[in-house]
């Protein structure tokens, strides 16, 4: 049994990474496509995934707005995705949960639908995440602010770039260079006077954690 009980109302640190650390994803598509994944099969209802892709196969040209135009039927999402970040071999999601077993749900439909996709395309078969998602509770306002600034950044503090051009995180969001309709970002963002003052927040506390990250590695291979 999981030790984490996923309550409605209730945010949670989600993460995952390749069985034995592989990448899984290796190039745009593969992001762009988890990605998608997040926003369709974010319903209590399933088919929107088969839905777009055969729409886009019938109307090559079309974009998801065009799926999903006004009258199209009322969504009935499982949880509200309030930061994430996809790097080379996993990624981390902060969700507050707003169904029943939403978490659960989504999560178990997010594995499935990219290991299907990335074997598929890889020609190759079996697992593909390390396991069943991990999971923290996040029990303060405090820890949620620090985890949205771990997550929005966590491509920096892995060491992947070293600026804030990473297009597969909602930092782009959280920074008001990109509208994205994916990401909840008023839960962390209503809390700071405005983009700047989060934007130092951020760095602080990305330099932090990075520093820290390098340090640790350093004592280890010592």
């Amino acid at each position: 049994m999981r030790k984490t009980q996923f309550a409605n109302g209730e945010g949670y640190h989600i993460f995952n990474r390749g069985a034995d650390k592989r990448e899984i994803f290796l190039e745009a598509r593969d992001y762009d496509r988890f990605l998608l994944a997040a926003d369709l099969l974010n319903d209590q209802e399933d088919g929107l995934m088969i839905g777009w892709r055969n729409y886009k196969n019938a109307n090559p040209k079309s974009a998801l707005v065009d799926f999903l135009k006004p009258g199209f039927r009322k969504r009935e999402p499982l949880v509200e995705i309030i930061a994430y970040c996809l790097n080379p071999n996993h990624y981390h999601f902060i969700l507050k949960q707003i169904a029943d077993k939403g978490i659960e749900r989504f999560m178990h439909k997010m594995g499935t639908s990219h290991t299907k996709y990335f074997n598929k395309k890889k020609k190759r078969t079996g697992t593909l995440f390390q396991g069943r998602f991990k999971s923290a509770h996040i029990d303060s306002n405090e820890y949620l602010l620090y985890l949205s600034a771990y997550v929005n950044k966590n491509n920096f503090i892995h060491g992947y770039n070293k600026n804030d051009s990473w297009p597969y995180s909602s930092l782009a969001d959280y920074l008001g260079k990109r509208k994205d309709k994916l990401v909840k970002k008023e839960t962390v963002l209503g809390q700071f006077k405005d983009i700047n003052e989060y934007e130092i927040f951020l760095r602080d506390k990305s330099l932090y954690m990075k520093d820290k990250k390098e340090m640790e590695r350093y004592l280890l291979e010592e």
